[in-house]
């Protein structure tokens, strides 16, 4: 058993560790592979970014290590179906490079003017409708996800409704009612129902399984760099990293380790940034802090930061298992469209959460101007051109946000406004 010691917990490494270490993985699954099959990217390299990235998270933050895993963002989703469809798949990772050397360079500013610099570029009143915002735009794609049955479609519309709504109801259910470990993989549970019921009406096609090998290597995409898909992915960073100050926030109150302050926001957002960079330089959606896994950190009291070592090592293993890919790429579209009915509103609810929790005075004038123009111009459809490149939905909505809260004067509370 190797054991070093850090300011904070102990990492202690040993083999005991693995079966909870892939516990943690089997928490975080559904939503990880989530996001590369919405994205047309490869789960299976999606698997091997998160274990890299959060190894790469781990060395970078070896002074204290956080107990948690990262894992494919949902913030990203829009822009890289966009990225995708727009620039193709390497100019899309290209971008996500550039994601996370900007994460980089934020931390660098931390390091300079202190935590509060993001703060007040960053405040509750811009990342709370831009993260809002994020939800909306990709609420028409879950519902297309479950309504386009195409002639080549081998199942009919009602098939498709029916296997949605059986997999929002076994997600919800678990949500709702689920106690311990089980309330945190409302994901995977309704996909696995949704799956069964797809099974048993006939409508999933096998062949990819009896197809793929047992061993494959993950069909890795090398960057390429596109001005254009870089500056319409980068505004979109903005609230992923606001995400992850609530993050580490929040394992902080669960480990009852401030790691805000050791290693500190400036060295866990460098870490998110390498981690992310990573991922773009393989062909994986870009990564972030898992809050299931952070939940289930609490529940299983694993405060060893050796045993998320472990999650990652086994979803590196995992990424070579051709067969794990193939059964993947059989979900059908209504299952996974019945799970962002329920994610892509999730989404929507957090941004307002986020103002009624940070207080946000929706009868001060300038903060409801700041609310009112992110929503309106990214979700309204405007595209503004600067000839060498164009911004568009979250994006644009996170840029115009930020520069009217730099800009509008203080304003007070109007009664009745």
């Amino acid at each position: 058993m190797k054991q070093t010691k850090y300011q904070g917990y102990d990492f202690r490494f040993s083999p005991k560790q693995a079966l909870m270490g892939a516990q943690f993985l089997f928490v975080a699954f559904g939503a990880l592979v989530i996001v590369p099959i919405l994205t047309g990217l490869n789960p299976s390299v999606a698997l091997f970014t998160a274990g890299v990235g959060t190894i790469a998270f781990q060395v970078t933050t070896s002074k204290n290590i956080p107990p948690i895993f990262l894992a494919s963002s949902f913030a990203f989703i829009a822009p890289l179906q966009f990225c995708i469809n727009q620039w193709g798949v390497s100019a899309a990772m290209g971008a996500v490079m550039a994601t996370g050397l900007f994460y980089v360079f934020l931390s660098f500013l931390i390091r300079i003017y202190g935590e509060n610099f993001l703060h007040k570029i960053l405040p509750p009143v811009v990342v709370g409708p831009v993260v809002a915002t994020i939800g909306l735009i990709l609420a028409p794609a879950a519902v297309k996800m479950i309504m386009s049955v195409s002639e080549k479609s081998i199942y009919t519309q009602s098939q498709a409704l029916l296997v949605a709504f059986v997999t929002l109801f076994f997600t919800i259910m678990v949500m709702m009612l689920a106690k311990g470990l089980f309330r945190l993989i409302p994901i995977l549970i309704g996909i696995a129902a949704g799956y069964l019921l797809s099974y048993l009406i006939g409508i999933i096609d096998f062949s990819p399984i009896d197809k793929a090998t047992w061993l494959n290597v993950p069909n890795f995409v090398a960057p390429s760099f596109e001005l254009a898909a870089i500056l319409f992915m980068l505004p979109i960073a903005i609230a992923p990293a606001i995400e992850h100050i609530g993050d580490m926030a929040t394992i902080s109150n669960v480990a009852k380790e401030d790691f805000l302050k050791n290693p500190g926001l400036k060295t866990t957002l460098l870490g998110d940034g390498i981690a992310t960079s990573l991922a773009g330089v393989f062909g994986g959606p870009p990564n972030t802090t898992y809050s299931e896994v952070t939940g289930a950190v609490s529940i299983t009291k694993a405060y060893n930061p050796a045993i998320m070592t472990w999650t990652a090592i086994v979803a590196i293993i995992l990424a070579f298992v051709g067969k794990l890919g193939a059964v993947l790429s059989t979900i059908p579209a209504p299952v996974i469209g019945g799970i962002m009915l329920l994610l892509f509103g999730i989404i929507a609810s957090v941004g307002i959460q986020i103002l009624i929790k940070n207080q946000v005075d929706l009868a001060d004038p300038r903060n409801v101007i700041i609310v009112s123009l992110i929503f309106i111009f990214a979700i309204g459809g405007m595209i503004i051109d600067l000839e060498f490149t164009s911004f568009s939905g979250v994006g644009l909505g996170a840029i115009v946000g930020i520069i009217l809260n730099l800009l509008l004067p203080k304003t007070r509370h109007i009664e009745g406004y």
